[in-house]
C-alpha cells in the first residue's frame, strides 16, 4: 500500500507544470524526496523487482528532462548502494534505457564513468556464474580458478594497499574458525615479486586444515581477471559456492564471516548429492 501511495504521488509530481524560472534543484526536490522514500520500500526486494519498478517509474515520466533526471537518480542510487547485489539494477538500467539512447547521460564524462562501471561489474554479479580464469603460481605453474565442487574465496589484493593489509591481518581469525573444506585464493594484483614473496611468508598465514590457501598472480594480465571480477581497485573479495555461483561479492571480512555458515551448509548439501 505504501509503495502504491508513493507511486501515485510520484505520478502527480511528474505531471506538475513547473515555472521556467525554477532552478533544477528546486524543480526536482519533491521528486527526489519521493524517490528516497521509494528506495526504502524496495530495500529488501529482489533485484528483479527493483528493475521492474524502476522501469515503471521512468516510463511514467512524460517529458525527456524529467525522465533523464529520474533515470539518473535511480542509476546512481543502485550503483552506490551498500546492499549487496544492487549494482545489477544499475546495469539493467544502462542496458535498457541508456545504451539504446532512450535516456541520455548528463555529459560525456558521466557517460564514460557509467560505461566503466558497467564494464567492470557485468561479469561478477551476485548469483551469476564465476568466470574461470587461469593465473600463475609462485613456482610458475598455472591454476584455473575457481574450481567447481569446492567452496572458494577469491581475495584480490595489493601489497602496497593499506586496506588490503588490514583485511589480511584479521582474515586468519575468521578463516581459522571454518569447519568445512574451503579454498582461499589470494590473488596478488601487483608486479613486485619480492614484495609478493614477503607477503606470502609473513603476512597471510592460516593454520586451519579445513582451509586450503592458494597464492596466485598474473603480472602480465593475461587472464583479464580485472574485467571479470571488477578489480579496478583493491581489495576485492568474492565468495563462490561449489556450483561456481557467486554468493558474495565485494565483501569485507565482517561480511565474509556472516556468510561462511551459509556457505558451509551449501557445501554440505552439494557433497551429499554429488560425492
Amino acid at each position: 500500500m505504501k509503495r502504491f501511495l508513493i507511486i501515485s504521488a510520484f505520478l502527480c509530481v511528474c505531471t506538475v507544470s513547473f515555472a521556467q524560472t525554477d532552478s533544477l534543484s528546486a524543480r526536482y526536490a519533491p521528486l527526489d524526496s519521493l524517490l528516497n522514500e521509494f528506495y526504502g520500500t524496495l530495500k529488501f526486494e529482489i533485484s528483479e523487482t527493483k528493475c521492474h519498478e524502476a522501469d515503471y517509474l521512468i516510463g511514467m515520466c512524460q517529458d525527456s528532462l524529467t525522465r533523464q533526471h529520474v533515470a539518473l537518480n535511480i542509476f546512481d542510487h543502485y550503483r552506490d548502494s551498500k546492499v549487496m547485489g544492487d549494482e545489477s539494477v544499475s546495469i539493467y538500467l544502462y542496458d535498457n534505457w541508456f545504451r539504446n539512447g532512450k535516456v541520455k547521460f548528463d555529459g560525456d564524462l558521466a557517460e564514460l564513468d557509467a560505461e566503466v562501471f558497467v564494464k567492470f561489474n557485468r561479469f561478477c554479479q551476485l548469483d551469476s556464474t564465476a568466470v574461470p580464469v587461469t593465473l600463475f603460481k609462485p613456482c610458475g605453474g598455472k591454476a584455473e580458478i575457481p574450481v567447481k565442487g569446492h567452496t572458494s574465496v577469491l581475495f584480490f589484493y595489493d601489497t602496497h594497499c593499506s586496506k588490503c593489509l588490514l583485511e589480511t591481518a584479521v582474515l586468519p581469525d575468521v578463516l581459522n574458525d571454518v569447519d568445512f573444506p574451503l579454498t582461499f585464493y589470494a590473488v596478488y594484483t601487483g608486479t613486485d615479486k619480492a614484495s609478493w614473496k614477503q607477503y606470502r611468508r609473513k603476512k597471510l598465514r592460516i593454520s586451519n586444515r579445513n582451509v586450503r590457501l592458494v597464492h596466485l598472480w598474473d603480472p602480465e594480465l593475461e587472464s583479464s581477471y580485472q574485467l571479470y571480477y571488477g578489480v579496478f581497485g583493491t581489495p576485492r573479495m568474492y565468495l563462490v559456492d561449489p556450483e561456481g555461483t557467486i554468493i558474495g561479492r565485494r565483501l569485507e571480512v565482517e561480511n565474509l564471516k556472516m556468510l561462511l555458515p551459509a556457505a558451509g551448509a551449501i557445501q554440505a548439501t552439494y557433497d551429499r548429492f554429488y560425492k
